[in-house]
């Protein structure tokens, strides 16, 4: 054993290293080359989509909820302004002037705050519908429970307790091998309704 240990720790590390390192290459990569292309738009998105990153570095779940929903929001509340940038003058002075108007900061700003009101507010809301539907299948199942001892008789809800009760017994005779078999009653057989 100790053997195979050694091996693997003498064989040489792969030159790529990890995958979260290779991703970061290539973000890094593609946020150089935007630069080079269009200055501008990377500057009034990444200030613009600054809650977003917040909300990456804070949240530690593993969908990353949070992300998604601030992100989305965010993205929504930067948009607007990035293709009037786009399709008029696309400048480093127009990204700043965006960037500088609290008008249009407070609906970047504000875009992300509602996701994180979506984040924090659906989820409950979401469980307590699925709960009274949940209840309502409840109720429903036992009203058709209540008919069908209505038809069968109350022998066949004892029935399923006695079965319940005799399948413990089997359990407990496996692990002990003390207790004899319980027998079970024969269950009652349904009579035709026109005789």
């Amino acid at each position: 054993m100790a053997k195979k240990d050694d091996k693997k720790a003498k064989q040489p590390r792969r030159a790529g290293g990890s995958k979260g390192g290779q991703s970061l290459v290539w973000t890094l990569m593609l946020m150089g080359s935007l630069m080079a292309i269009s200055l501008p738009t990377v500057i009034l998105v990444f200030f613009g989509m600054m809650p977003t990153l917040v909300a990456a570095i804070v949240d530690r779940s593993k969908g990353k909820a949070a992300t998604f929903c601030v992100g989305g929001m965010n993205f929504c509340g930067v948009f607007p302004w990035l293709l009037e940038m786009w399709f008029g003058h696309h400048s480093i002075s127009a990204a700043l002037g965006y960037l500088t108007d609290p008008f249009i900061l407070l609906i970047m700003f504000g875009s992300s705050a509602f996701g994180w009101v979506m984040f924090t507010a659906i989820p409950p809301v979401v469980i307590s519908i699925l709960t009274v539907t949940s209840q309502h299948k409840v109720a429903g199942l036992r009203d058709e429970q209540k008919k069908m001892i209505q038809e069968w008789g109350a022998e066949v809800a004892n029935l399923h307790k006695e079965q319940a009760v005799a399948a413990g017994g089997k359990q407990a005779k496996t692990q002990s091998a003390a207790k004899p078999p319980s027998t079970l009653p024969s269950a009652p057989q349904p009579t035709p309704s026109g005789q």
